[in-house]
């Protein structure tokens, strides 16, 4: 008698249920009936032959069997995903869907200026965009991906290197008029900084600028705090102080006017941005290719 195998659908919603312990959750990020996902663990358990998750009115847990089920089943989708792509050349069209989430000010300026022409590449490939700053749990929060602009902080994740961000010290005319120009470190004791907070247990940010391979960090006062960049860009032309903003986003407003360079000896080194991705034996083909175009077009558009 030959054996049934379990469907790869019906691993891929095991997965999603576990990484998630939830079957609501599970049935939200695949659009589809809560229902439908219990479906299909049931049809799976019953092929196995053993309990796999252990519901509770809160959450779910996996058992040992599910445990191991788990790690097999992350391997085995991604042998066939590596398969799925074996014979696929990276310049054929991409398809299905890419969850992304990236900076606030990055995804209205550079990259959805830009998006068209890349899906205009791959007409059956869907990407869905969240913008924020702060931190996310690419795994539970279902992404395929994330671009953070600053140091890796999360050993958990890949991190390919995308570009290099020049930053510069500016202050708006009103500001410069209102309370003078500073030019050293001394004159930041009579001066506000925009304060930039993206998570709320990060600390007040003060002055930064590197002096002898080292980071400096100099405390200011401040009165506005936001947590994402275009808040952080915002305020600082309104008049609410100093702020530390890619040369890209500030040189329209340096043009006009509205802007004023400040500080222009301590400038704050270059900020990385980087492509975050879970630890994966293979890359899926659409996080691979949306990293190499959004590499290109920072490189040319920030750098």
């Amino acid at each position: 008698m030959s054996t049934v195998l379990p469907s790869t659908a019906d691993l891929r919603v095991f997965v999603l249920v576990a990484q998630l312990a939830s079957f609501t959750q599970a049935a939200l990020r695949l659009q589809v009936p809560r229902s439908t996902v219990s479906t299909s663990i049931i049809r799976l358990e019953k092929q196995l032959g053993a309990r796999l998750l252990q519901r509770t009115t809160r959450r779910v847990v996996l058992t040992r069997e599910g445990e191991e089920l788990l790690g097999r089943s992350e391997r085995l989708l991604d042998d066939f995903e590596e398969l799925a792509q074996l014979f696929r050349a990276d310049n054929q069209p991409l398809q299905g869907l890419l969850r992304v989430d990236m900076p606030l000010g990055m995804a209205t300026g550079v990259v959805m200026a830009a998006l068209p022409a890349f899906l205009q590449r791959h007409p059956a490939l869907q990407i869905e965009v969240s913008s924020t700053d702060r931190r996310v749990d690419v795994i539970a929060d279902g992404f395929d991906c994330v671009v953070r602009a600053g140091n890796v902080v999360d050993e958990s994740l890949v991190s390919r290197p995308l570009a290099q961000m020049p930053l510069i010290n500016v202050a708006s005319r009103d500001y410069v008029g209102a309370h003078g120009r500073p030019e050293n470190l001394a004159d930041l004791a009579a001066h506000w900084l925009v304060n930039y907070m993206p998570n709320r247990s990060s600390t007040p940010a003060g002055f930064e600028y590197h002096e002898g391979g080292k980071l400096v960090s100099v405390p200011m006062a401040h009165r506005v705090t936001v947590n994402n960049s275009s808040a952080y860009s915002a305020a600082c032309r309104a008049g609410f102080g100093i702020a530390q903003i890619p040369t890209a986003t500030a040189a329209p407003d340096l043009r006009t006017g509205l802007l004023i360079e400040v500080m222009a000896r301590y400038r704050p080194e270059p900020m990385p941005v980087n492509l975050l991705y879970p630890h994966r034996r293979n890359v899926p083909a659409r996080v691979r290719q949306f990293g190499d175009w959004l590499g290109e077009l920072l490189k040319s558009t920030i750098q």
